[in-house]
């Protein structure tokens, strides 16, 4: 099972900017339904988007309405399986 710092970390690379036509960014990262923020700068949108991925997870998990995606192998849920020699 990774770290949550890890999948905050794995899921934030698959992060997708987009500038709207009033100059801000619209943060989203996909399989994360709902997910996304907007903010003056991209850097400022991933700030936001951050925040809100937490927040995502933490209701996500509590209520169990919809898993936490995989991400580039990252599970947060899963236990990692052990290699045998």
């Amino acid at each position: 099972m990774a770290t949550y710092l890890e999948y905050l970390r794995a899921a934030m690379k698959n992060a997708e900017y987009e500038q709207m036509e009033d100059g801000r960014f619209f943060a989203s990262i996909p399989d994360f339904d709902g997910l996304w923020a907007v903010g003056q700068t991209r850097d400022a949108a991933a700030a936001e988007l951050y925040d809100a991925l937490d927040n995502w997870l933490d209701v996500q998990i509590k209520i169990g309405q919809q898993k936490p995606p995989e991400i580039d192998g990252v599970n947060l849920l899963v236990a990692p399986k052990l290699i045998e020699n």
